[in-house]
């Protein structure tokens, strides 16, 4: 379903910059941003995935990964296709990457915004979240839905990436009530050339969020040769508690997926390692994962 966006602006010549994302990506029209779900329809950008679920259920929440948020329950949790990432370890490569390249695919099933909150009414589940793929760039479908389960006592999850914008965190912030957010490394080259971002965004994000009285959570997968130096864990670590040694890390299991199905999965002694970097570094709550 094609919906008119809200975070963008015009520019000359019917070219419209997005503001969902850090990337603010220059459309020209007929084209899509990095992400391949925001198009420039004749100077106006449009969401393709508004109302289009490409994933679907009910989770424990302890799945996204939230410990400290409504422990013991459950959440409804939606995602659609795209992403302004193109993280080579993708574990949802599936659905992250399939509005881009050549096919270029906007699939889904139908589900309004008051569908999700019905369901959620239906089954007496206290949360919903904005998973599977980035929220990021369903902006407008995420606030819909958060606009209106909020009105209904349901609590809002993003699950992240964090690389958003100013706009993007004001847009969502007054509906949003934690955040699971990949922290994916402290190193600047790592973000450009596996994920092909950049760091400062998602510590903006993460800072955000925290001082706007979000509950957060950190997620970081543990890739081997990439990211499990322990150099880059104590940074982590060190960045953590320097915000708030209370906050939840969890430290992930990395199995082979997409451009790095070639890599051994992670092993445990690299898991526990950074666990006694965290503790030692002062953070309370660590958990392992995809273990």
């Amino acid at each position: 379903m094609s919906h008119k966006a809200t975070l963008f602006e015009k520019l000359e010549k019917n070219i419209v910059r997005c503001c969902a994302c850090a990337h603010r990506c220059k459309i020209a029209p007929g084209d899509r941003g990095i992400c391949g779900v925001r198009e420039n329809v004749s100077g106006e950008l449009y969401l393709l995935v508004y109302g289009k679920a490409s994933a679907f259920n009910i989770d424990p929440i302890e799945k996204k990964p939230l410990n400290h948020f409504l422990p013991g329950t459950k959440i409804l949790s939606l995602g659609t296709v795209g992403c302004n990432f193109k993280c080579d370890f993708c574990q949802n490569w599936q659905i992250s990457q399939a509005s881009k390249g050549v096919g270029k695919k906007i699939i889904g099933s139908d589900l309004p915004p008051e569908e999700v909150v019905a369901i959620a009414k239906k089954y007496k589940i206290p949360s919903v979240a904005y998973t599977y793929n980035e929220p990021a760039v369903f902006s407008e479908y995420a606030h819909d839905i958060a606009v209106l389960a909020q009105k209904e006592g349901i609590k809002n999850v993003y699950v992240t990436n964090g690389y958003l914008t100013l706009e993007s965190r004001k847009y969502i912030l007054p509906y949003l009530d934690a955040a699971n957010i990949d922290l994916k490394s402290l190193d600047e080259d790592f973000y450009q050339r596996i994920c092909g971002a950049k760091l400062k965004p998602v510590l903006e994000t993460i800072e955000d969020f925290f001082a706007n009285g979000v509950h957060i959570e950190l997620t970081t997968l543990i890739v081997p040769e990439e990211n499990d130096n322990e150099k880059n864990l104590l940074d982590i670590a060190r960045y953590i508690v320097k915000l708030d040694k209370n906050i939840p890390w969890h430290i992930s299991r990395f199995f082979p997926h997409h451009k790095m199905d070639d890599l051994e999965m992670t092993e445990i002694q690299s898991l526990e390692l950074a666990r006694d970097i965290g503790r030692k570094a002062g953070l309370i709550n660590i958990y392992i994962g995809n273990v």
